[in-house]
């Protein structure tokens, strides 16, 4: 039986027990109720990217988790760069969020970002234990990725101030089932302590990261 690829062919060099998520932040915004939506995502966008900020500084791998606008005829690339060039609704939430070199990002086709997708095998080889959820819509695609998540037994930090949906009532209903449901920590950004060690999963060792 032959060995266990150790690292994607060399294409994962991160070793890391926690991964924060960007959930469909590169998001072009021409929908119905895109506008609207936008307003909510802007204002969530600076806590993200101050989130990411830290997690870079900390070494820990940060994983653009996106759907595919381009009706599978486009690539990660090509969609930031329309979002980025074209003369879209979401420009400025991608100008707040877009991608650097060395993030990993996967390509979804449905809600959650582990239906069909590569994000698995990335996270596996990772090593990943804990997930850092952000991004938008948090009754929608981040409940849904949260959902598989949490069946595949990662913890859970779902920062409130990092969520967005297309209104309050539904974002606040959607961060209590998921810390209800899922035993997500929902406290905010500014609250996570990246160098704690392990984020490991106890009561009292998550109680530290307070």
């Amino acid at each position: 039986m032959p060995a266990r690829n150790p690292d994607l062919h060399g294409n994962v060099p991160d070793k890391a027990d926690v991964a924060l998520l960007l959930i469909d932040v590169i998001n072009d915004m021409e929908f119905k109720e895109g506008r609207s939506l936008l307003k909510r995502a802007l204002r969530v966008a600076d806590k993200i990217a101050q989130l990411k900020r830290r997690a870079k500084r900390a070494d820990v791998p940060v994983v653009y988790v996106n759907d595919n606008f381009g009706k599978w005829r486009s690539d990660f690339k090509r969609l930031v760069a329309h979002c980025l060039d074209d003369d879209v609704c979401g420009r400025p939430l991608v100008q707040k969020l877009k991608p650097e070199p060395d993030d990993y990002f996967v390509l979804k086709p449905k809600n959650s970002g582990f239906y069909s997708t590569t994000l698995d095998v990335l996270l596996n080889y990772l090593n990943v234990k804990t997930l850092i959820l952000t991004g938008i819509t948090g009754d929608n695609c981040v409940l849904f990725t949260a959902n598989d998540a949490y069946l595949r037994d990662y913890y859970l930090i779902i920062p409130s101030d990092c969520v967005t949906s297309h209104t309050e009532t539904e974002n606040r209903q959607a961060l209590r089932m998921m810390k209800r449901l899922l035993k997500a920590d929902i406290r905010p950004s500014n609250k996570i302590r990246f160098p704690h060690a392990a984020w490991a999963r106890s009561g009292e060792e998550q109680r530290k990261l307070a």
